[in-house]
């Protein structure tokens, strides 16, 4: 969970290519359809705040919780830039506490795959099923093992930028179901002598199924609605990338997806 130090510095840089509109404007829709089109919404994950300043454009009252403080400087200044009343919380998912409940929850680019133990995964779900309001949605994606095994596994990805470069290694460990994923950076700090910085960092995540999201959905009391292939309305395949889960807080709402 210690991740994005050095690569905070650029993070933002390197996922320019992340549909961050397009997400909000997805989640935006199926949690109109539950009736959720205003008040409190957590972002689990929020990292940099991309997604976080997006839902607060449609006029969410948003909270941000990460555990990286490189990364929430960096929101914190796109907040001072927006105007927009973001609370921005330095917290482990696994541990993360709010001073009330929340209408939804929601945690995109695959941050649950972080959690590399089933229960820590299972005590994320049950701390969004506690702070949610009755009947409270909670929308969040996650890698699948096809992604980590036929896609990324064993590659070697590499780019290079006028201000940052990057070569990203991927190990897939069928057996333990961890994709292992080595970040080699290097940030331009001198324009005029060509200097950069190097930066190191090593990443884990690990393999979730369907089945077994459900299974953990429906351990920790929340209540398991359904699954696209994200981020779309398809049904999840045995192609599917990655895929989005929507789950409710076992109260007496009504949730229509």
């Amino acid at each position: 969970m210690e991740a994005y130090t050095g690569f905070a510095e650029v993070y933002d840089i390197f996922m320019d290519d992340v549909p961050y509109k397009e997400w909000a404007a997805y989640l935006r829709e199926l949690l109109a359809e539950s009736g959720i089109e205003d008040g409190l919404v957590l972002e689990l994950g929020c990292g940099t705040g991309n997604l976080t300043e997006c839902m607060a454009e449609y006029g969410y009252d948003m909270i941000g919780a990460d555990s990286s403080g490189e990364m929430l400087e960096l929101a914190m200044r796109k907040k001072e830039k927006s105007g927009h009343d973001i609370l921005y919380l330095l917290q482990d998912m696994r541990k993360f506490e709010l001073y009330g409940t929340v209408r939804a929850v929601v945690s995109v680019c695959d941050c649950v795959n972080y959690i590399l133990e089933e229960e820590g995964l299972t005590e994320v779900f049950r701390l969004v099923n506690n702070y949610l309001d009755p009947g409270g949605l909670f929308l969040f994606d996650f890698n699948t093992e096809y992604k980590y095994r036929d896609i990324l596994g064993e590659q070697v990805i590499a780019e290079d930028r006028e201000d940052a470069s990057f070569i990203w290694d991927n190990y897939y460990d069928e057996d333990e179901k961890i994709n292992e994923y080595e970040l080699t950076l290097f940030v331009r700090e001198d324009i005029r002598k060509g200097l950069y910085r190097k930066y190191k960092e090593t990443h884990l995540q690990k393999a979730y199924t369907l089945e077994r999201m459900k299974e953990l959905v429906d351990r920790s009391g929340l209540i398991y609605v359904t699954a696209y292939d994200a981020y779309t309305r398809e049904p999840p395949t045995d192609a599917s990338e990655r895929i989005l889960v929507a789950a409710k807080e076992h109260g007496k709402g009504i949730v229509n997806l």
